[in-house]
């Protein structure tokens, strides 16, 4: 398959990434665009791992207020400089990750933080589902079923609203990879009028 400048624009749109590296995946991949976006994921990744011992010096808080004013969120988005803090396209993914707060309502940012109790309480939930399953299946069924339940609840793991191909955490390992700085959500809020 020929690699066009409109398939290279098309796959840019889609992932954010430089226009080279989305050449060199589509490249890779013969020119399956499902498959590079796989490609980037995965290198996304992997530069991500390999910035995490960098110093974290900057950022920004950036805040999402639902149309209808009754609920809204804040994130706390973190990078190495004030130059990617201060860049546009930064903000603007803090301002996603806030708008994807707002919607999901997330109780955990990441799966490190999720307190034992609550690991009890959603294992015990699901240890009832597959009662009179087969012995050698319900582990597997079991893990499957809490994977599920903690993406929906864990902020990282959400796919994102906007793109459900990727996940949040996805979202920041390709910034990660566009801006050339080890970035981390560190923290966020969530407020909501109850009626």
């Amino acid at each position: 398959m020929e690699i066009t400048t409109e398939i290279v624009k098309q796959l840019r749109d889609r992932t954010g990434v430089s226009i080279m590296q989305c050449k060199k995946a589509l490249e890779e991949v013969g020119g399956d665009m499902e498959k590079a976006i796989l490609v980037l994921q995965k290198k996304s990744a992997g530069i991500a791992e390999k910035k995490q011992d960098r110093t974290l010096g900057a950022g920004v808080v950036e805040a999402y207020i639902h149309n209808t004013s009754k609920v809204g969120s804040m994130v706390e988005l973190l990078c190495e400089t004030d130059f990617v803090a201060k860049n546009e396209e930064f903000k603007k993914l803090a301002r996603d990750i806030a708008m994807q707060v707002s919607a999901t309502n997330p109780q955990f940012l990441k799966r490190e933080d999720i307190d034992e109790h609550s690991a009890e309480l959603a294992t015990e939930m699901f240890a009832k589902e597959v009662e009179g399953k087969p012995e050698e299946m319900k582990a597997k069924i079991l893990e499957g079923k809490l994977s599920a339940y903690w993406s929906e609840r864990v902020l990282l793991d959400q796919a994102f609203i906007k793109n459900p191909d990727l996940t949040i955490r996805n979202l920041i390992e390709s910034a990660v990879q566009k801006f050339g700085e080890k970035m981390e959500l560190s923290r966020f809020a969530r407020f909501s009028v109850t009626q």
